[in-house]
């Protein structure tokens, strides 16, 4: 990686991050919003699941092609793509900032695991806080049919009838599950960022043992390598973090705020009457879809930063040859 800071295509590096994670989320979601859909119902649904994770996710998708059409699998697309844009776009901007400030603004500064964690921490309770009200119309609107009389037509539409309904504390219902979700990203990013790190130091001795010099256009990885550490890091912090996921969705999801009203009382009824699998209800779909959805936002991103410091690398050339 380069020794000094390179320069930002937009006006800070800072905002190429958040431009790159905002393009990358998009990105994310058109390619895997059907199974994101998929996942919410099966979270949110306390029927025992039928066959294998297989034929349950076939069988589903089927289903709402055969009753919605193509438009179907896509409901909820709009607060989808509002959600998971505006998150990656702000968590990279703040998890940038505070790595800079936490690193003193030495580029040479690499920081420590536990940096890594207390900085993604930061970045991601900032975000979850500010992004909870899109999460909260995008799961009633994934688990409500079109015709209901009660669904929200969109994004502002939703968001004006729970303020009108619930009040200000119904856009933000979840928000506590949601900060405790934090752990999530924390863990993830602490471990892609050591196996980023541990791939640059493997590429810097294979361009030492050659005799060739890195230059900025070689500060990236393959794809390859980006889709191997994003995949295997999100994993492992998923199989630590799932449980909480189910119980923000079902307390999140109106048509049940009866059975599950608060923490306390989701996690009593969920172990009772499921047991501890009930707290994992939709891994499977979940690590259908995460795990391909996490390698494409990080391949995305990881892409259109590099894009973003090499264009305005050429671009501070120019003007200084000029």
């Amino acid at each position: 990686m380069t020794s000094h800071h390179p320069p930002s295509f937009f006006p800070s590096a800072a905002l190429d991050h958040a431009t790159a994670g905002l393009g990358a989320g998009v990105v994310a979601v058109l390619c895997m919003h059907p199974l994101d859909l998929l996942k919410v119902r099966l979270q949110v649904s306390t029927s025992k699941p039928q066959g294998g994770i297989g034929k349950q996710i076939w069988y589903s998708l089927r289903d709402i092609h055969a009753e919605h059409g193509w438009k179907g699998l896509y409901r909820g697309v709009g607060p989808n793509i509002a959600g998971n844009a505006s998150s990656w776009g702000l968590y990279f901007l703040f998890y940038n900032m505070l790595k800079k400030r936490a690193s003193g603004d030495d580029p040479n500064f690499r920081l420590s695991a536990g940096g890594y964690l207390t900085c993604s921490a930061q970045a991601s309770a900032a975000t979850a806080i500010m992004t909870n009200p899109i999460w909260v119309v995008k799961v009633r609107m994934f688990t409500t049919r079109p015709d209901d009389p009660k669904s929200y037509r969109g994004l502002w539409h939703g968001f004006s009838s729970i303020y009108s309904t619930e009040g200000i504390r119904g856009l933000w219902k979840g928000t506590s599950l949601a900060l405790f979700g934090v752990s999530n990203g924390a863990v993830q990013f602490m471990a892609y960022e050591e196996l980023k790190q541990w791939g640059f130091e493997r590429k810097r001795r294979q361009f030492a043992r050659a005799g060739k010099t890195m230059t900025p256009e070689d500060d990236k990885l393959s794809n390859t390598a980006y889709t191997v550490m994003s995949g295997a890091s999100k994993l492992f912090a998923l199989v630590i973090t799932y449980p909480y996921q189910v119980i923000r969705s079902r307390i999140q999801n109106n048509a049940t705020t009866y059975l599950y009203p608060d923490i306390p009382t989701t996690i009593k009824r969920t172990w009772k009457g499921e047991g501890i699998k009930g707290f994992y209800r939709g891994l499977g779909t979940n690590l259908v879809r995460v795990l391909p959805g996490t390698c494409v936002t990080f391949v995305v991103y990881e892409n259109l930063a590099w894009l973003f410091r090499t264009t305005a690398l050429r671009r501070e050339q120019k003007t200084g040859l000029s």
